[in-house]
């Protein structure tokens, strides 16, 4: 059984960093894509970064050399450490799994197919 949790969020200054986590159970043990996403009222969901059962990281163009997307596999725990934040970054974030490695290579968040309830970030 799946399930993904996260927690991190919080309200911080333009400038700072937080560090998002995703607690991963039912993790499947071969092909697997991880995602974190986010989503502002009134607009589409959008893919933030990615990584796959292979180790492979992807980023959206916005958050590149700002973001890192970890994972810590003894923990099961998914990270995404955010520096620089700008106001442009607020919105809920989201932690989603796929159990197909090769959907790091789609942003489209209907490919993933679990997910956790969302943490705010909220960036003034």
């Amino acid at each position: 059984h799946v399930q993904l949790v996260e927690s991190g969020g919080g309200s911080v200054q333009a400038g700072e960093s937080l560090t998002l986590s995703c607690a991963v159970s039912g993790l499947p043990h071969s092909s697997y894509c991880l995602g974190w996403f986010r989503q502002t009222p009134g607009k589409e969901r959008e893919g933030v970064a990615a990584i796959d059962s292979d180790g492979r990281t992807t980023y959206v163009e916005s958050v590149k050399g700002r973001f890192t997307i970890s994972q810590d596999n003894a923990k099961n725990t998914l990270y995404l450490q955010m520096n620089s934040l700008e106001p442009e970054d607020s919105a809920m974030y989201y932690c989603a799994l796929d159990d197909n490695k090769f959907t790091i290579g789609s942003w489209y968040w209907q490919e993933y197919k679990h997910w956790g309830q969302g943490t705010q970030v909220t960036v003034s």
